[in-house]
């Protein structure tokens, strides 16, 4: 039997050179379909990025990276041996190599493993309290592929699941809770159930027949009003996270990139969803603008510029430690970390040195 392709792969590359078997188990992982891991991913790098380590410590954002790579391809393993029945009613899916008996289910079941397997080596890159956090998602995980059959929102329950990377990217770094993780995750659950309400747009007629719920089924013909409803939400949430640590109108202005981007997807959303996979994909690119929005919020709260004459020093002070002053320069009288975490000793304040005495 040969592989065959649904319509959303992006079948490139290496992928055409693989024997047709392991092109069927590649294929079962989503490997041809990288927006997804990219997707679960970000969120992972929102936490890093807004506790303050996502420079200090790319090696775990690599690792990271790794894991949402390894587990979103054992995320869909899983929803496929869960749907396969389904799978082979809907003509979007039918050709996935469960469905169309490429694969059988005991493969599929090893093949599982051996992806969990590499996601248990990522989690031991991690302090304890984030390898509790991380563990605790698997519940939510189990449960996600039987929501379609009970609610019309199994994209909130998808939100749930793909935004849990910012709780254990934030508690990687901080070691412990804070307001601004919550917030954080909120937000990042909306902009989850916006996306993925496009992605349903070209599954409704189908799911209809098959009695799979959606929340594209569900909101009808407001389905670009709910986009952008979830939208706000979204970029609401990140900005409560983004006050939470630095309470700054200034700071507030690092999200407009990825606003903009978000409201250029729902004013260009087709309502018979022919353009909602290429909208889908694009954010790829929320995901890099929000993530630099988190970035720029918490780091240049660590840069403090002094000018003396013509001769400017620029002095990196904490949370940004790992460059240390580079110029002589007169110590910036106006740096105070207010806005800051001011917080207990944390594995933060173990990560990164004390701010300098000036």
């Amino acid at each position: 039997m040969t592989t065959q392709l649904v319509p959303d792969s992006e079948y490139t590359g290496i992928m055409k050179l693989l024997p047709a078997k392991l092109r069927g188990f590649a294929l079962l992982a989503r490997f041809d379909r990288p927006i997804g891991w990219w997707l679960l991913f970000w969120p992972c790098v929102f936490g890093l990025a807004l506790s303050g380590g996502l420079i200090a410590r790319w090696d775990l954002a690599l690792w990271m990276l790794l894991g949402a790579i390894a587990m979103r391809g054992a995320g869909c393993v899983y929803n496929d041996i869960i749907d396969r029945d389904l799978d082979a009613q809907v003509a979007r899916t039918a050709n996935r190599p469960l469905a169309s008996g490429l694969i059988s289910r005991k493969a599929a079941w090893a093949w599982l493993m051996m992806l969990a397997l590499v996601g248990l080596i990522v989690l031991l890159q991690l302090n304890l309290n984030a390898q509790l956090l991380a563990l605790g998602s698997l519940l939510l995980v189990a449960a996600y592929p039987f929501m379609k059959r009970i609610t019309w929102w199994p994209q909130l329950w998808l939100g749930l699941v793909f935004s849990w990377g910012a709780l254990v990217g934030w508690v990687a770094i901080a070691g412990q809770v804070d307001v601004a993780m919550f917030w954080l995750y909120a937000g990042t659950i909306f902009w989850v159930v916006g996306y993925d309400t496009i992605y349903a747009m070209q599954d409704r007629e189908d799911d209809a027949l098959v009695g799979i719920k959606s929340s594209a089924l569900r909101l009808g013909g407001s389905v670009r009003a709910g986009v952008a409803l979830f939208y706000l939400l979204a970029l609401s949430g990140w900005g409560m996270a983004i006050w939470s640590v630095r309470p700054e109108q200034q700071a507030l202005v690092a999200l407009v990139p990825a606003a903009f981007h978000l409201v250029m997807q729902v004013v260009s959303l087709q309502a018979d969803g022919s353009n909602a996979l290429g909208h889908f994909r694009s954010n790829r690119m929320t995901g890099l603008l929000a993530a630099l929005a988190f970035l720029v919020a918490f780091g240049l709260h660590g840069f403090c510029f002094r000018f003396s004459g013509w001769q400017g020093s620029l002095w990196l002070a904490w949370p940004a430690p790992w460059v240390q002053p580079i110029l002589p320069a007169t110590p910036c009288r106006s740096a105070s970390w207010s806005g800051m975490p001011t917080k207990s000793p944390s594995a933060r304040s173990k990560l990164l040195p004390a701010p300098p005495a000036f």
